[in-house]
């Protein structure tokens, strides 16, 4: 009888798990000192079970030790040697700094960013191009504020803030970084640093002109939307296309002017579209003059990716419940669901067959414990399950009859 390949030997957690390279997360442990003063639970260890909590949707502490309990005869495959107290875990997301997750996480990322890129996106304008927004995630009480005013009744709740950069051509971050909910977004532009000749978009609350001329002398490229309010001076107007499907209604060069006292100007470029499927206009700025205009709306349109990001991140990771009421807690937990995130797109791009990304969690979360081969089963699941089935049947059968297992092997 042939050997059945469905099987593995390690729960589909630890196939999930070997993306992170255990001796860098030492090294990156070490050079930051989080595990000094460390007897059991270090750095991978507690970064293992975080990653067991993101994967598996917990949502206290104790829901979490209880299921590590209920697989402590396999735990031993994950690199965990016993069962930690909810008293250390509590501690260890308390004191650990955050930083070392975020680091791990950059790590895997550029270690395996050339399997996330969508080969569809052929234009060589698309693959220069990062786009960046912000999400909030509300929090159940003060930890950082809010925003907006407080209410007439009742305190008014936290947010933290995560500011996202990806790239057009992946979908996942390539940058990150929390603030309070009440920070305003143009702060984060000045830790964006980009190659040379890459493009950025971006929306509207991004507005800061001193900003976008520094990109304009480092020869990187934005576009996002002229706010109605601005103030500008139009120098120069560019010939539209004659094509009666082109949405250009207007392409200028104007003068941003900025710096209160000390008057400065921003040169951009308007572009006026018409977007027909939506009835709507709207008005970019950007300072690359060579595109053409409808080039620039498309870019912008492309935006929406991130959005789409942000949404796929909140249903299958929903961040309602943390296992700490403090910040660095917090971030831990959002950096081990963005972790989550990025094994499981690994995973989908090495899958010929095409899975909606939910129903990939889905499959994962049920059986994340389970010692099935993760690729064989995604290729072809109705093969797989047929094979378990049987085998199962054919291993109860010999349970029942032992002594006609002779007559078989």
């Amino acid at each position: 009888m042939s050997k059945s390949t469905n099987f593995t030997g390690q729960p589909l957690f630890g196939q999930l798990i070997k993306f992170i390279d255990r001796q860098q997360v030492n090294t990156i442990a070490r050079k930051a000192g989080t595990d000094r003063y460390c007897k059991k639970l270090t750095t991978h260890k507690h970064l293992i079970v975080m990653m067991f909590v993101a994967l598996n949707g917990y949502q206290s502490i104790r829901e979490a030790i209880t299921g590590l309990l209920a697989n402590a005869h396999k735990i031993g495959h994950l690199g965990l040697d016993y069962v930690i107290r909810r008293s250390t875990f509590s501690d260890a997301n308390k004191r650990r700094s955050s930083d070392v997750f975020g680091e791990v996480y950059m790590k895997v990322y550029r270690k395996y960013s050339q399997d996330l890129s969508d080969s569809r996106l052929s234009k060589q304008d698309m693959k220069r191009l990062y786009i960046m927004d912000s999400t909030t995630i509300s929090l159940f009480k003060e930890i950082l504020k809010g925003v907006g005013r407080n209410p007439k009744t009742g305190k008014k709740k936290g947010g933290i803030k995560a500011h996202t950069v990806i790239k057009a051509d992946e979908n996942v971050p390539c940058l990150i970084r929390y603030s309070a909910a009440v920070r305003h977004d143009h702060t984060f532009l000045q830790e964006v640093n980009l190659p040379e000749d890459s493009i950025i978009t971006f929306d509207k609350g991004y507005v800061d002109y001193g900003q976008y001329q520094k990109f304009s002398e480092s020869k990187i490229w934005y576009v996002t939307r002229l706010k109605s309010n601005a103030k500008y001076v139009a120098k120069r107007e560019f010939d539209i296309p004659d094509d009666a499907d082109s949405g250009v209604l207007k392409d200028e060069i104007i003068d941003l002017e900025y710096g209160g006292r000390d008057k400065k100007i921003h040169k951009a470029r308007r572009i006026a579209y018409w977007d027909d499927d939506n009835k709507r206009l709207f008005e970019f700025i950007t300072n690359n003059m060579e595109l053409d205009a409808e080039i620039i709306a498309l870019i912008y349109k492309k935006r929406w990716q991130i959005e789409l990001l942000f949404k796929q991140l909140k249903q299958n990771f929903p961040l309602k419940y943390f296992l700490g009421d403090n910040p660095n807690a917090i971030e831990i937990q959002i950096w081990a669901a963005m972790l989550a995130n990025l094994l499981i797109t690994l995973i989908k791009s090495k899958v010929k067959r095409n899975w909606a990304f939910s129903n990939m969690v889905s499959i994962i979360r049920q059986q994340l414990m389970s010692y099935i081969d993760i690729y064989k089963f995604l290729e072809d699941p109705e093969k797989a399950w047929n094979e378990i089935i049987n085998k199962n049947k054919l291993i109860y059968q010999n349970s029942l009859f032992p002594e006609i297992q002779g007559a078989y092997f």
